[in-house]
């Protein structure tokens, strides 16, 4: 990769080297374009990054990756990222205790001693089974013109009691939205995706999947180039970055919501926002590789969900020491919660002391994720008005697979559109 030269003029430039940008340009360059990516940053992967702190891994705002999305398995080989996946299933903070909600496919011998010591009765979970029962569907997004928001399909399911208030608060950690307003199509599809696969975290961290997917187009990728300027010349668009100016056929805005406003002059998208502590730990005993939400109808401080990582992924630890996350909504109706607040609600929840604790890194990302309102669109347009090419999660689906998508949609119309004026 190319950090400080300029790139020569090229068929397609594309401007961002997130998962969309780089899945838009892969496909392009599979298929004969003469394509360069620009990236502002020092490295690629967009709002997925980590940083190394002292031998630990902590990825920009908690996240997991799901190695049963359709567009990652088409996109990179998926066994070199070395995924170390969670157990299926969380643990739950009750008034007096902590119970584990398995996953009824993955530990069904289970699921009796769950329900005997879980705290669910019949009736919560044949209301579980009928809001969940449209996400064993492979068409569940067919269904999404007769959608509603989640709060509603809950409600009208008669989710109640603790099992609503687990549900509630891991899609809150999820989709970054603790109000119910976010789509119940989107919500039933990434519950498909849990049913479908158990989530893990790369052995290097979130960010090894951009570096993955940017292997075969290294030296097409040009870092530190933030653009400054996109302006038609006639049939091509001339940009700039700095003192580095390209001529290009085409140009794809690549970036994440409101840097694609800015350089597209679109309204930007509502977004949602998190902020995530990690913590450094000596001493722990064992712990389940489980991520841990707060199931009280009263909780004691704004945690989403925390969980052990190097449980599950101990490589995000140097030998011998533990890695601890957690992570709270951020935004106009949230105020950003210290440090402090997160880490009391956090060992709360876990049954741990926080006294010897000590915070390795905070990140707080305010457009962590595009809203997701009812009724679901997923193929927004990939084209603006005067013609520039749009591609990211806020064009497809809020997540790693909608991110892929849009990438690959986009240099599939790019090519479309280039076949048929050789015609």
């Amino acid at each position: 990769m190319s950090e400080h030269r300029g790139a020569d003029d090229c068929d397609v430039l594309v401007i961002g080297a997130g998962l969309a940008g780089l899945r838009c340009a892969v496909v392009l360059a599979e298929r004969g374009c003469e394509v360069a990516v620009w990236e502002a940053e020092d490295r690629v992967g967009g709002r997925i990054r980590t940083d190394v702190v002292d031998g630990f891994r902590c990825d920009r705002g908690f996240q997991v990756l799901n190695p049963a999305y359709p567009a990652l398995r088409r996109a990179v080989p998926v066994r070199d990222l070395g995924l170390q996946p969670f157990d299926a299933g969380v643990v739950v903070r009750r008034d007096h205790d902590r119970v584990k909600w398995v996953h009824p496919l993955r530990q069904p011998r289970e699921v009796p001693r769950m329900l005997m010591g879980g705290g669910l009765s019949p009736r919560q979970v044949a209301a579980l089974l009928r809001w969940a029962a449209p996400a064993v569907r492979s068409g569940v997004l067919a269904a999404a013109h007769h959608d509603t928001d989640l709060r509603d399909a809950l409600d009208h399911c008669r989710v109640d009691g603790i099992s609503r208030r687990v549900l509630d608060r891991f899609l809150a950690g999820v989709l970054l939205d603790d109000t119910g307003s976010t789509s119940n199509a989107f919500a039933l599809l990434l519950t498909r995706m849990f049913a479908l696969g158990v989530p893990g975290l790369p052995a290097d961290g979130m960010q090894a999947l951009p570096e993955l997917l940017a292997r075969p187009i290294l030296d097409r990728i040009h870092l530190q180039h933030k653009v400054t300027r996109i302006a038609r010349t006639g049939a091509d668009w001339t940009v700039t970055a700095g003192d580095v100016t390209v001529r290009a056929r085409e140009v794809v805005v690549a970036t994440d919501a409101p840097a694609s406003s800015v350089l597209t002059g679109a309204p930007p998208p509502a977004t949602k926002g998190v902020v995530t502590d990690w913590w450094a730990v000596d001493d722990l005993p064992p712990r389940p590789a489980m991520l841990s939400v707060d199931g009280r109808a009263r909780p004691p401080g704004p945690v989403l969900n925390t969980a052990v990582i190097s449980s599950a992924a101990p490589t995000y630890a140097p030998p011998g020491r533990h890695l601890i996350a957690a992570s709270a909504l951020i935004g106009p109706q949230h105020p950003t919660p210290s440090e402090a607040v997160l880490r009391r609600h956090a060992a709360d929840i876990l049954g741990l002391d926080a006294s010897t604790w000590t915070l390795v890194v905070r990140h707080e990302i305010p457009d962590a994720l595009p809203a997701q309102p009812a009724p679901l669109v997923v193929r927004r347009p990939v084209r603006s008005p005067d013609g520039l090419w749009l591609c990211g999660d806020h064009r497809d689906t809020a997540s790693i697979q909608g991110a892929l998508v849009s990438g690959r949609r986009v240099a599939e119309a790019i090519m479309a559109r280039r076949s048929a004026a050789t015609i």
